[in-house]
């Protein structure tokens, strides 16, 4: 039967490049972009981009009614976060000094000014923009025929810091070490853009089609 994927609109994220990524990748599948509770709750699959900040995503989501079926969905299903989307699932955010949804331990922090230097002692911009190799930090379906050390397209200000290491899924270098990806039960989410990156992009969201992940 064909996936059901509902990508979350709650006025904030890419939807239309992330909603034809999927259409590509499972030209089958029922792709909604819905800000409705209801179709969310009955969705197969749940995608919950992002692009902006922690204080108003987090005002936006309560607005239209959707922290909780955000929550259910993270606990029920195949559930991918995206950018903002990723940040989001933490306990809190530097950014506005903001709570977040608190499913996942730890605090989203600014690159720091002082860090920002490359190895030959030269300024790196924040916020970090464009490509950048990911490596993964644990064997998992989502990395399925995608190489340790691809590439893919980041666009960010703030980074995520789990309390918990075997959160990470994978990481990248900017100029520090940083989480780039977290795992845990049937949650898999991505600070970079998969709908940006190209073939190793849509390859992680061709395994989100068919991962069943591990709800709990």
């Amino acid at each position: 039967m064909p996936a059901d994927i509902a990508i979350i609109d709650y006025g904030m994220g890419n939807l239309l490049s992330v909603s034809k990524a999927f259409e590509h990748v499972a030209p089958e599948a029922k792709v909604s972009v819905t800000a409705d509770p209801a179709v969310i709750a009955a969705a197969t699959r749940v995608v919950f981009p992002g692009v902006g900040a922690m204080p108003d995503c987090m005002r936006e989501l309560a607005a239209r009614g959707l922290t909780d079926v955000v929550k259910q969905a993270a606990a029920s299903k195949p559930f991918l976060g995206i950018c903002l989307g990723m940040q989001a699932l933490f306990e809190h955010s530097e950014e506005g000094d903001c709570a977040g949804l608190g499913l996942l331990p730890g605090t989203v922090r600014l690159f720091p000014a002082d860090a920002m230097k490359d190895a030959a002692g030269n300024k790196l911009k924040v916020p970090h923009i464009g490509w950048n190799q990911v490596q993964q930090g644990m064997s998992h379906p989502m990395w399925a025929g995608i190489e340790d050390g691809e590439r893919f397209y980041f666009v960010h200000s703030y980074y995520a810091e789990p309390a918990d290491p075997a959160l990470v899924a994978g990481f990248a270098h900017y100029p520090f070490a940083f989480t780039c990806a977290v795992a845990r039960d049937n949650v898999f989410a991505v600070q970079f853009h998969p709908e940006k990156s190209q073939a190793a992009g849509l390859a992680l969201l061709a395994n989100f089609i068919t991962w069943e992940g591990n709800p709990r």
